[in-house]
């Protein structure tokens, strides 16, 4: 099915969290995403804070997984997500400052520690000369080097003593040593956490970017109405069931094809509004009995026809990307691969959706075989059934066109 790329990007909104926010009083009572609050000047305290904000919030969405999909109930759930993520950034610019100060303190004892180590080192070493230089002395040349039998006590007393000096200087050293490690592989993990957490931003700032384009586009072009949003969604349901029931029937073997062969035409076959190809990758997969095994191993074609380890479906692929634009010219990708479906529940989009006029020559992306699916019964949309072929190329890649006539 084919919608216009203002409402395939406001419906086809990326599965950034798990869990749904909706319209409840109960958010009300909670500074869901407002980490103002978490004043404390102590960078632990201010990233405990935030941490039990967020913790707080994710409950909350995770109880409303199951209210119904309302446009009014979207645009909350899209409200709340940029709240959610703006929380996780400032936990995590938190986390960061916490570790920063950390990281200084770490330092500043591992400089410590191994100036103590030199120095109990020292120490040691200079022991370890002393007890070399005097260890030929046997107890007949402490007595008869002795000044009387009060001196030979006193020389005695001292040489257990510095026994006793050596063994703790010994375990001193061993213990500032182990201590200097921990230290410092304590520094190396703290310093990996906060590389992790700086990556993380900028993935949370492009979730950001995202979730606001997704309310205004929404907005646009439902135009709040209801019934447009209610409509659109059947239409994009339809069409992924659609091509479930297809693939989880028997296609019919149609024979080997080559790249490059012409092996179908576009059409509107099943639950779509208009002309496109649906072109879908599935690895490892491979067709036995005309039955597709591994179709639910989906992956994202656009790096397999753009690296050239396939050859184009369609003669003016690759043009462009028009999914976020107001039109969309023959050969560009109107929906990506994998887009998720909040709406849907979960599902996701399978494929690649590419424009082209109707009766534009589809061709074999590689060698195979080819079997064409059909959809068990008509789409109530549109009242047609949707068909495809499916190649498999014998190397564990299987490729589906979809919608043809």
């Amino acid at each position: 099915m084919v919608v216009s790329p203002k409402i395939r990007h406001l419906l086809i909104i990326p599965l950034l969290l798990t869990a749904f926010f909706s319209a409840n009083p109960a958010f009300a009572q909670v500074s869901c995403g407002d980490s103002s609050q978490c004043i404390d000047p102590d960078p632990g305290n201010r990233y405990a804070c935030i941490a039990g904000l967020t913790a707080q919030c994710q409950q909350l969405l995770n109880g409303e997984q199951s209210k119904e999909k309302t446009l009014k109930s979207q645009l909350n759930y899209i409200d709340a997500q940029t709240k959610f993520t703006q929380l996780k950034m400032d936990e995590a610019n938190a986390q960061i400052a916490k570790l920063d100060k950390e990281i200084t303190d770490l330092s500043g004892r591992i400089t410590k520690l191994s100036s103590s180590v030199d120095s109990i080192a020292q120490i040691l070493l200079n022991r370890i000369v002393q007890t070399y230089k005097y260890g030929d002395y046997s107890p007949i040349d402490l007595f008869f080097s002795s000044n009387g039998f009060a001196d030979l006590l006193e020389r005695m007393k001292y040489i257990q003593v510095a026994q006793e000096n050596d063994k703790k200087v010994l375990y001193q050293l061993q213990a500032t040593k182990a201590a200097y490690h921990d230290q410092k592989t304590d520094k190396e993990t703290r310093q990996a956490q906060e590389e992790k957490l700086k990556k993380d931003l900028v993935t949370y700032q492009a979730q950001l970017a995202d979730q606001k384009k997704a309310k205004d586009d929404l907005l646009r072009v439902t135009q709040n109405n209801e019934a447009k949003y209610q409509s659109l969604i059947a239409q994009l349901q339809a069409d992924a069931n659609s091509i479930s029931r297809a693939l989880g029937g028997f296609g019919a073997k149609v024979g080997p094809v080559k790249k490059g062969e012409i092996i179908a035409s576009v059409g509107m076959s099943g639950c779509t509004t208009g002309a496109h190809l649906h072109f879908q990758v599935m690895t490892p997969a491979h067709i036995e009995n005309n039955s597709i095994i591994g179709k639910e191993n989906l992956v994202d074609p656009k790096p397999l026809l753009d690296s050239g380890f396939f050859g184009s479906p369609l003669a003016e692929y690759p043009a462009g990307d028009c999914s976020q634009a107001d039109y969309c010219h023959n050969g560009d990708i109107s929906t990506r691969f994998p887009i998720w479906y909040n709406i849907l529940g979960g599902s996701y989009h399978t494929g690649l959706d590419i424009v082209d006029y109707f009766g534009a020559p589809i061709k074999a992306v590689a060698d195979g075989t080819a079997y064409e699916f059909r959809d068990s019964s008509a789409c109530y949309l549109t009242g047609t059934v949707g068909k495809g072929i499916a190649i498999d190329h014998g190397n564990g890649y299987v490729t589906l066109y979809w919608h043809i006539p």
